[in-house]
């Protein structure tokens, strides 16, 4: 597969074979040259060659990419992990990872949609045999839509609740407690957790049981927000108090995203923005409240003999890859509407240092009031501190119950989860909305009645998350779908393109836009580090992988073979386009399958001025040696 490293293409008709140019040579200098005073004097390019659309300016790209990136996990997930392995030694592999996978895979992707021009959908015309990793992302990308809007949809509801009074999860006299509700933290003798209860000598027991003392934040998660049944056997009814704010949801995404980029990009100033400065303001605030120091010096305590362990190294490793979120088809979506010679490789370390540094300053917030409410219960900040929606639908709005002016406080910690929440949710819904007008072009000048109809069809989808089972049916989707799939795609991704479409040829690309090749450092990870980390944690993943459980309650055997075939779904488009387009290919097996390897007549550049140059120099007689020196290191032509 490293025998097809070429340098540029110009093909006529998709099955025919590439024309090789007369003196096999790459643009010489002045081509260069004469190519990027073309740009610049015509702003980068015509009309025509955007017509799907260009970013306003830099900053509302920058601003959507972050946004999308940055989601609700970066505050409930990482500070957890933090705690949970090593305190701030936790930072080494974390950081360490950050470099060596995340920001390659990220600078990839970016480089990857701003070159082609085109969605996830079509921009493996690179590689047509592996044309199904497109329809693979376009699936992820709707199986994410699909579930993820339900925490706007919690969230929301405990928004609207703030408004009260009395903030209705800090009493223990509504219909739907139990007599084993405690309203005091310094009153009761446990604390309940998202999925669990953990009593003051330590023993744990399920939420299902009856003799524990269960916080009033617990029990207004469970018993009203969800209203739970026993699980997917009793899956109840539809809940209006959630059904509602799903509509609403899908209202706000309409109008944020029914013009596309336009619209994202005017919105994202609010929604990628506000949660810094919401951060900040309860970071002020959580400084100044008893027992927070001990909950920041809890969560930054290093403890380096934890790094000895490979646990911690491969929860670093899955929380990098997970909070950026590449495979998931966003990435390349946004980029693909950027100015051909915008500057990625900024783009991409400006990115990635926004999430790391949100997920590192996050904690100080978290922990500051988990802090707090340790002191306050009489508890051992262990004790306290849980990881996923517990944190932000229990433990932190009991915290904020205490506080003096609970009422605005509350309102700002959920607007700040919604506006993280839908930022996420921009991304992954113009993959699927991009993906589909890509598909039929004609569908792009009617943008707004195709996002309306993609968002009612998904609203339908979702009401069975609504109705009393909906949490476990959630916990299943979330289990099997986000464990394996966007790991497979991001091997693939970075395997075909530094050994198969060749690092070398990837790198001269990078240079037509941005005039200079990258740093050698990304072809060594593209080529070795990154596709062997994740090699690695998928196959620690499976080694490791445990069924699903939700607050004491045990899947039945078919809930847990529709969740692997759940999981194997987004994976099947793959083999069928592969055998697809080998059929329809011209030649022996052989013949087909290298035919397939090699760019499709249609890649390229999408500004006309490249495109109309892009010369293809067929080097399938490479020695694997020069193929592995010019991919790793560069050939003579492009030096370092």
């Amino acid at each position: 597969m490293g025998g097809f490293k070429c340098d540029h293409f110009i093909t006529k008709k998709r099955d025919k074979q590439p024309v090789q140019d007369d003196d096999n040579s790459k643009y010489n200098l002045s081509d260069v040259v004469e190519a990027e005073t073309f740009l610049e004097s015509s702003s980068e390019g015509s009309v025509n060659d955007y017509e799907r659309g260009l970013w306003a300016n830099k900053l509302e790209f920058i601003l959507s990419v972050i946004g999308y990136s940055v989601g609700v996990g970066n505050l409930w997930r990482f500070p957890y992990l933090v705690m949970q392995n090593g305190g701030g030694a936790f930072l080494i592999p974390f950081f360490f990872f950050m470099f060596v996978c995340g920001l390659p895979l990220f600078y990839l992707e970016l480089s990857l949609g701003q070159f082609s021009g085109i969605s996830c959908m079509y921009v493996w015309k690179f590689c047509p045999l592996f044309r199904g990793v497109g329809y693979m992302m376009l699936v992820v990308s709707f199986v994410y839509c699909w579930y993820y809007i339900m925490v706007m949809v919690w969230v929301m509801v405990y928004l609207v609740n703030s408004f009260l009074p009395q903030l209705p999860w800090s009493r223990c006299d509504q219909e739907w407690n139990t007599p084993n509700c405690v309203a005091g933290l310094h009153a009761r003798n446990s604390i309940c957790s998202f999925d669990n209860c953990t009593t003051t000598n330590g023993t744990r027991v399920s939420g299902q049981t009856t003799n524990v003392s269960v916080t009033a934040s617990n029990e207004f998660w469970n018993h009203y927000v969800l209203q739970k049944s026993n699980g997917l056997e009793d899956f109840g009814h539809v809940q209006w108090h959630l059904a509602v704010p799903l509509t609403v949801a899908w209202v706000l995404i309409f109008l944020c995203l029914m013009k596309g980029i336009k619209s994202i990009g005017k919105v994202v100033y609010v929604t990628a923005l506000l949660p810094y400065v919401l951060l900040t303001v309860f970071l002020v605030r959580g400084l100044t409240l008893p027992g927070a120091g001990e909950g920041i010096m809890y969560y930054l305590k290093p403890d380096f003999s934890r790094l000895a362990h490979g646990q911690v190294w491969l929860q670093a490793a899955v929380q990098v890859f997970y909070s950026l979120g590449p495979a998931w088809g966003g990435l390349i979506t946004m980029a693909s509407y950027n100015k051909f010679n915008n500057n990625v490789l900024r783009d991409a370390l400006v990115c990635c240092a926004a999430d790391g540094f949100t997920s590192f300053y996050g904690g100080f917030i978290i922990f500051s009031v988990i802090g707090y409410l340790a002191k306050e219960a009489g508890l051992e900040i262990k004790d306290v501190a849980t990881s996923g929606p517990g944190l932000a639908l229990v433990v932190y709005p009991e915290a904020i119950s205490k506080l003096p002016l609970p009422q605005l406080w509350a309102v700002l910690f959920f607007l700040m989860l919604i506006s993280l929440g839908i930022d996420s949710q921009f991304g992954v819904f113009e993959t699927l909305s991009c993906g589909l007008t890509d598909m039929w072009p004609r569908l792009r000048k009617h943008k707004i009645p195709v996002t309306g109809c993609i968002c009612v069809l998904i609203l339908l989808l979702d009401l069975p998350f609504t109705m009393n089972g909906g949490i476990y049916l959630y916990q299943l989707v979330d289990w099997y779908f986000a464990a394996f799939c966007v790991v497979i795609i991001s091997f693939l991704e970075c395997f075909l393109i530094a050994w198969v479409y060749g690092a070398e040829r990837f790198c001269q690309d990078i240079k037509l836009m941005m005039g200079r090749y990258p740093p050698v450092f990304f072809r060594i990870c593209w080529c070795l580090i990154t596709p062997v980390t994740l090699l690695i944690t998928f196959c620690i993943m499976c080694y490791q992988y445990e069924p699903p459980a939700y607050d004491g309650y045990r899947y039945p055997y078919l809930a847990k073979v529709m969740g692997n075939i759940l999981a194997i779904i987004p994976v099947i488009p793959l083999p069928l386009v592969m055998v697809y387009e080998i059929w329809h290919a011209k030649g022996s097996f052989i013949q087909r399958i290298r035919f397939l390897l090699k760019p499709s007549a249609d890649w390229g550049p999408h500004i006309a001025q490249f495109k109309a140059g892009y010369m293809v120099q067929d080097v399938s007689t490479y020695s694997i040696l020069r193929t592995v020196k010019d991919n790793l290191l560069g050939s003579s032509e492009s030096p370092l």
